[in-house]
């Protein structure tokens, strides 16, 4: 049997169809999450009013961040919640549509409040495309190579970044042309100013608004996944109920009541601590609320119900290890290159993302197929080591802005992305077909949330280390030791099929 053969009544040319659609739908994911950290800086410079300190730009940049992330966890509950119910190709369409539009609605933000809420809003959409196509393609390709296939959705994820990086320097190269062009189309010059201020950030996050395009060729042509419509058939997608969403939104409130307390200046740090760990147990019960309900309605044994929920918070746990260090360590790298002599080249940034994820793009792909090959808590347990090892060296090592700086940010992609590539090939193999697109939705995404509170201790990080982000990024890695200890409890699942 060859090795992308399947036992579906879905056709061939269908199967492709659903895996191009969700590739392309991982890339301007990638984009999607690949804008901010290119743009912060001019972004938050405008917004802030003019020269902001540094301390208000990183703390803004947290909040921003944060926002998003937990934004991406709430769309991973909710539209895996709606790709159980009602399917994952009509789930998956609103989703796209979702995280293009806010991204293209960002361009018009006025301060940096409604920045962050458009962050929020586009990334329900990003969180939940990566849930649902990740269980698309691995039900409509039931028993084909689940390691190859998990190491191109992270790949593709990381073309997305590369794009962005060549967009960013093809603005630059170009940019005293732009506004002739944009008048020549017919923009008004009000319009046309804004768009080219401040190193032409609006005009980038306009650009987000692209993947709204696809939506139109998934609604069209791709096929559902025959083991949805099979738990259709049985009555099992009936067991969803919209009730069941109260919980998330409960969740969500928690999660913006804990960066109200690290946005304030006039609350101690004592209570913040505490108000985040309340928060983050509420906004835990609350995100798990509609898998309870639904466990609870659809007739499995307590023992089921009790592994499904368990295998949940492992796996938000797994993913929130990588998360945390991604996004609370290796992409601060944006903000400390300026600060680097060298640095304040106007492609630094570009090129550096473009770096990074080309080396993430090898890095999903070895890190899938070692996972396969030699088991995936093998596999976990090395890159955790590897990791700290390289995200250390890289901040430590480093003192200017130059071929080293941006050989050693592929390296440190390389390794870190890994992660993305092993994630999509072990979530899956967690969950039976009724709860996959939520439970692995819940744990890759969630692991957002964790990765949002560390962000939002980022600028008290840097405050302690008197601003320098070589130290304070340094830090971050020790998170990775975590990894190790859940790893140590995790089953294996090499060699397993996907569970009914």
């Amino acid at each position: 049997m060859s090795q992308f053969s399947t036992d579906s009544s879905v056709t061939r040319y269908g199967r492709w169809l659903a895996l191009g659609a969700a590739l392309l739908g991982w890339m301007f994911d990638g984009m999607e999450m690949g804008l901010f950290p290119l743009v912060a800086r001019p972004a938050l410079g405008e917004l802030l009013g003019l020269a902001p300190g540094e301390g208000l730009v990183s703390k803004w940049y947290g909040i921003v961040m944060a926002a998003f992330l937990i934004g991406a966890a709430t769309g991973g509950v909710v539209f895996g919640w709606l790709g159980d119910k009602i399917g994952r190709v009509r789930a998956m369409t609103f989703s796209v549509l979702t995280y293009s539009l806010c991204s293209g609605l960002s361009a018009a933000s006025t301060n940096p409040g409604e920045l962050a809420a458009l962050r929020f809003l586009g990334a329900l959409g990003m969180g939940g495309e990566w849930a649902l196509g990740v269980a698309l393609v691995m039900e409509v390709w039931p028993n084909a190579s689940r390691a190859w296939l998990a190491g191109w959705i992270g790949a593709f994820g990381n073309l997305g970044y590369t794009v962005c990086g060549l967009i960013a320097i093809g603005l630059n190269r170009v940019g005293g042309e732009l506004p002739g062009w944009l008048t020549g189309i017919g923009l008004p010059e009000g319009w046309v100013a804004t768009l080219t201020a401040h190193e032409r950030w609006r005009l980038l996050m306009l650009l987000g608004a692209v993947p709204a395009m696809l939506t139109m060729f998934i609604r069209l042509f791709v096929p559902e996944s025959e083991k949805w419509e099979r738990e259709k058939e049985t009555g099992a997608a009936s067991h969803w109920s919209g009730r069941d969403l109260v919980g998330v939104m409960i969740g969500v409130a928690a999660a913006g009541g804990v960066i109200v307390l690290w946005a304030r200046t006039d609350i101690g740090r004592e209570l913040q601590i505490l108000g985040s760990l309340a928060g983050m147990v509420v906004v835990t019960l609350g995100y798990l609320y509609p898998a309870r309900q639904y466990l609870s309605r659809c007739g499995l044994s307590e023992s089921v119900r009790r592994q499904t929920l368990g295998r949940m918070v492992l796996a938000a746990g797994l993913s929130g290890v990588p998360l945390l260090a991604t996004w609370s360590g290796v992409m601060w790298m944006y903000q400390w290159v300026g600060k680097l002599p060298g640095g304040t080249d106007p492609d630094a940034r570009a090129v550096i993302q473009i770096s990074s994820s080309l080396g993430a793009m090898v890095g999903c792909v070895v890190g899938a197929v070692l996972g396969g090959k030699y088991g995936r808590r093998l596999v976990y347990a090395a890159l955790c080591v590897l990791s700290m090892v390289i995200v250390v060296g890289f901040y430590q090592l480093n003192t200017e802005y130059g071929p080293a700086f941006i050989a050693s940010a592929g390296l440190m992609g390389a390794v870190t992305a890994a992660f993305y590539g092993w994630l999509p090939l072990y979530l899956p193999e967690l969950f039976p077909t009724a709860v996959r697109a939520t439970g692995q939705g819940f744990g890759f995404n969630f692991g957002r949330i964790i990765a949002a509170a560390g962000n939002l201790q980022m600028s008290a990080l840097l405050a302690v280390f008197d601003n320098d982000y070589a130290k304070a990024c340094a830090v971050v890695p020790a998170v990775y030791g975590v990894g190790l200890l859940l790893i140590a409890i995790a089953p294996e699942t090499k060699g397993k099929p996907l569970p009914e």
